[in-house]
C-alpha cells in the first residue's frame, strides 16, 4: 500500500466489484476525484485496485485475466 500496509491473513476485509476495464475504470474515478489506496496490481488471476468509500471501507476493483 501506498502508507507502506502489508496485507495480512484474516484482515483488510472488504468487497470486491468486478469491472470490465479496470484502466477505464480507475482513470474516471480519477477525473472524478477519487482517492486510490494502491496501484493497479497484476496477477495470475487479473488485475485489481483497493479504493476507499466515503465512510473509509475498503473496496476492490477486480478485472479477470481474459
Amino acid at each position: 500500500m501506498s502508507d507502506g500496509q502489508q496485507p495480512a491473513p484474516g484482515g483488510w476485509n472488504r468487497i470486491q466489484i468486478e469491472v470490465d476495464d479496470l484502466e477505464e475504470t480507475v482513470t474516471k474515478l480519477k477525473r472524478e476525484g477519487h482517492n486510490f489506496s494502491s496501484d493497479v496490481i497484476i496477477g495470475n488471476g487479473g488485475k485489481q485496485v483497493l479504493i476507499d468509500d466515503p465512510s473509509g471501507n475498503p473496496i476492490e476493483l477486480f478485472e479477470p485475466a481474459k
